[in-house]
Order: C-alpha cells, then structure tokens, then sequence
C-alpha cells in the first residue's frame, strides 16, 4: 500500500488515490478530494476495506502471487492493481466496475483489461468456483498470468501515454482550482496598486481574466480523459480475446481442481479450515502421478455407494409379506390387540407375548447388518501394475472400491481399517476410526501405498482377524466386514483354516472378496471363493446393478 492510502485508510479501502498535500480539517477529518481535481481510483473493482484485508491475507500466504506481482512490477507499472483487481473480480460475489471516467489515467489499461475479463462468455462458470472462496480466487489469477502478461506488453505504448496525461491533467486541475477560488467582485473596482479592492478582493474583470484560461483548461482536460477512454479499446485491439483465453483457462482449471477434491472426497467445509500452504500442497498432491488418474473411477464407485446408502432404509419394515409369530408389539396385528379390550384374554395376552407367540405383521426389507469395522484388504503385489478393465490399472480398481468402502464405513459410524498387503513379510495397515476425522493426508497415504512383491492371504487376513478381535475385545462389537481384493489365487494351510473358521464363528464376521482382472480369483473352486461368503469379480462393477449389492449390506 503506498504512501497516500496508508494516510488515507478510507480512500484505500475504495481504491482511492486521495492527495497526500491536502491538509487535514480543524475536526482532524481529511476533506473530500477536490471536484476541480480529481485524481481518480486506482482499484477498478469497487471493494471495501474487508475484501482488501482478504486480498492483503491471500497475497501474504502464497508464494507464487508475490513472484508474480514482482514479475510484472518490474516490466509494468501499477501491475500490483491489476492483480488486486483481478482477484476481486473473481472473490466476490457481485463484483463492480467503476465507471472508466473514474479512473485515474494510468489505471485506464487495468480498467480495460479487468472490463474484458468480466465481460467474457466463461466468466460466470469461474464464478461460480471462485466467489467467497480466496484460494480458488488467487488460483484463478495464477492460470490468467500468461494473458495478463500479454495483455500488459501489448498495452505498453498506451500505458506510457496515460502516465504522461496524468501530470498534465493535475497541472491543469490546480489551475482551475485556483480559478474556482478567485473571490467574486463585490462592489465598485477599488483603487489599490495591485488592481484590487482596499480590503484584498480581485475586482470582476481581473477575476474573469483568471478564470477564462482555467476553465478552457479544464474543459481541455476533460476532452483529452474522454479521448483516451474511447481509444483505449481500438488502441489494445486484443485484451478481448486475450481475456477469454484466459478466463477459459482458469475456469477449466477451477473446475478440474473442485472434480478432484470431491472425487477424493474432501469437502467444501474441509477445505476451508484447510490454509493456503495446505491446500495449494493437496491440490497440487491430488493433480499428479496416479491420483489424477484414478480421480474418475473413484468418483464413480463413491457414487455408486452413494445411491446405494440413499435406497437402503435402516430399521425399516420392508414390504409386508405374510403373518409370522413373535413379540415385536410394533407388528401386531389388530386382531391380537383386540383381545386386550377384554379383561378375560389380557392374561392370555401377556402369556403369548411371553411365549414370543403373537401374531405379526411379516416383512422384507433391506437393513444392514454388519456392526462392527470395515476392513479391506488391497493386494499390491506387481501384477497389480497390469490394465484392468477399460484399461485401469488393477491397483486402481482395487483401490476405487477401498475408498468407497471408507465413505461406507464413515456414514454407517464403523470404523474402517485399509491393509494394503503383497507378500507375507509385506504389509501396511491404515486405521480411519469413526470418532475421528479421516484427513485427506490419510486417505492419500493409504491411496498411494504400494508394496510390490508377490501375494499371501494368510498374514493380511489374520491381520484383519486380530483387529476384529481387539475390537471385540474393547467394545464387544461383533459382525465386522472383511473385503479382500486381489488378482492372485493363493493357497493357505489347512491349520490356518481351520483358526480361520473358528475366528469367524466366534466373531459373526462376514467376508466379501473381488477378483481383480483374473478369472481363475473368482471362479468356482478356487481359494477364495472358500474363502468367502460372497464373491464376485470386479467385471462385475462396470455393471452398477451388479455390483449395487455390495455396498447395499456393508
């Protein structure tokens, strides 16, 4: 901020170029810029004072705005505006251009350039990524840098002229300031040596004589502040152009940017406890490498849990499929409760109840049933490497399903653990618990793990067997979720089996597997399908209806 806006916080806050020589009033306000005088805005988008402490903020955090304000600041005069401007444009949520006539003359170029900015056709779908949020906001300036750059080289010539006319046009302002306070005749000419009255005042004609070259003065003024506004546009004949490029490009890049975060599964409300270092590292986390990758299949599995949870009816009564026997007095049926209007049966009643013998409604309906924790468990062993369906990698389908179980386990209140495992001295275990919030650094940790080597379903399962334990053990939780998802069939020991059943018995869990690109994992016969209680291959999740089960009753 230089030195005039700090003199003049109000000024600043409207991006205001008040006049440091003006003195302050008796009241200590400072007055009003002079009408004669004006030395117009140098902000083009009209702010107050807390949209500039965001600017001043988001400026502070991030590196990469700085290095490019330095940038442009050593090429371009008044850059630092433009950026400001651009900025507010894009942050709020009804952004507004002062009027061109407003502008101080060497901010003519920025008015141009922010005008054409917002008059562009992709405006509004940046907008609606960028308003309210400051990070999308200076991420929004960054993509435009390239175009402003040129826009700025190609306005250079006029840029220069506009510097130029401003001294002028303050010279001339001054001159029609000290016309303006040339006192009016107030009677007879006086006879003083200096042509003015006894008591001082400049007769009428010596007034008259100062005031016509003023005023001519200023009405030149104001015609040269007319001209270079309208040539302004024919002189720069490409900012338009430029502009829509590059609004293109950042409103691709915002909206590219928010797809990865809710594939991810990171909120709005996350991102914006999140500062500016901790997002600009997740994004740029989240744009490269196999993450960017994956971020599509991801999105189409959590959505696929998604509609799943949205059918699913907790605790519900389903539809009515006959009369059974029992003593859920929410499903009696009238005839049953007609017997307690009668004093003789009442007896009758409660013995029925007792005897869990009284008729009720029978239904069908989806409900959940598993209550303790999700567990999946994601081979990583190298042929996890090779394509999957529609040319995916395995890891990443394995990975998609891992993830939408997370999302699962979170909604449900169970708590999630991810083992990613290859062989049997290879493992990694993840834990999300449901009282805790499962940060993005988390999730990404567990995403990008992998092993390598090759395949063991003893140490993962007997991993995921004693942690169902302890669960058990701590809560009394029982009935967890175990999903195994592989590409490889491999044996195990009849003794490991056997502990195996015992385990589960004892602990009501159930195991789901999903053989991943090799038919021999999930045909009949083989290691995991004895394995588990429900298997299917992941074939089966280009098919949404197919696969919908899977996520219905975890």
């Amino acid at each position: 901020m230089n030195d005039d806006a700090r003199a003049h916080p109000d000024a600043a806050a409207e991006g205001t170029a008040s006049r440091p020589d003006e003195p302050a009033g008796r009241d200590g306000t400072w007055p009003a810029p002079s009408a004669a005088a004006p030395d117009g805005h140098t902000g083009a988008v009209v702010a107050d004072r807390f949209d500039r402490v965001v600017w001043h903020d988001t400026y502070g955090q991030s590196a990469a705005l700085r290095e490019l304000a330095g940038e442009l600041g050593e090429r371009h005069a008044h850059s630092a505006d433009l950026l400001t401007d651009a900025f507010l444009a894009a942050y709020k949520a009804a952004p507004r251009l002062r009027e061109a006539a407003e502008m101080e003359h060497s901010r003519l170029v920025n008015h141009r350039v922010v005008a054409a900015l917002l008059d562009s056709p992709g405006f509004a779908e940046l907008h609606r990524e960028t308003v309210g949020d400051p990070y999308a906001a200076a991420m929004a300036v960054l993509a435009q840098s390239s175009a402003l750059r040129r826009m700025l080289d190609d306005a250079r010539p006029d840029r220069d002229r506009d510097e130029r006319t401003d001294p002028a046009r303050r010279g001339t302002g001054d001159a029609v300031a000290a016309g303006a306070e040339a006192p009016r005749p107030t009677g007879d000419e006086g006879d003083g040596d200096d042509g003015s009255d006894e008591d001082g005042t400049v007769p009428g004609p010596a007034a008259d004589a100062v005031r016509q070259p003023a005023g001519d003065a200023g009405a030149a003024a104001r015609r040269a502040a007319a001209d270079a506004g309208q040539a302004l546009a024919a002189a720069v004949p490409g900012v338009p152009a430029a502009a829509r490029g590059a609004v293109a490009k950042s409103a691709a890049g915002a909206r590219k940017e928010a797809a990865l975060m809710r594939a991810w599964g990171v909120g709005a409300g996350e991102q914006e406890r999140m500062s500016f270092d901790e997002r600009a590292r997740l994004a740029e986390r989240l744009r490269t490498g196999r993450l960017a990758e994956w971020a599509e299949l991801i999105g189409r599995f959590r959505q696929m849990a998604d509609g799943e949870r949205a059918r699913k009816v907790e605790n519900a009564t389903g539809e009515l499929i006959g009369v059974t026997l029992g003593d859920d007095l929410s499903r009696v049926v009238p005839s049953e409760l007609a017997s307690l209007g009668l004093p003789a049966l009442r007896a009758v009643f409660a013995a029925r109840y007792a005897a869990g013998e009284l008729m009720l409604y029978d239904s069908r309906g989806e409900q959940a049933t598993g209550r303790g924790a999700v567990i999946a468990c994601v081979d990583t062993s190298h042929s996890m490497y090779e394509a999957g369906p529609g040319g995916i990698t395995r890891e990443a389908w394995a990975k998609a399903c891992a993830l939408a179980l997370l999302d699962q386990a979170r909604h449900a209140g169970r708590d999630f653990v991810g083992i990613v495992f290859s062989a049997a001295d290879k493992l990694r275990v993840f834990r999300f618990p449901a009282g805790e919030p499962a940060g993005p650094d988390g999730v990404l940790d567990f995403a990008e793990t992998f092993l390598g080597g090759g395949t063991s379903y003893q140490r993962p399962l007997s991993a995921a067997c004693e942690l169902l334990e302890e669960e058990f053990n701590d809560s009394a939780r029982r009935r967890g979720d175990i999903v195994m998802l592989t590409d490889d069939d491999c044996g195990v020991t009849e003794e490991w089996m056997r502990g195996w059943n015992e385990a589960k018995r004892r602990l009501g869990f159930r195991v789901f597997g999903v053989g991943i690109g090799a038919p021999r994992v999930a045909a009949a016969g083989s290691v995991l399908e004895a394995l588990c209680d429900n298997l299917r291959s992941v074939e089966d999740f280009t098919d949404v209806h197919a696969a919908a089960d899977l996520f219905r009753v975890i």
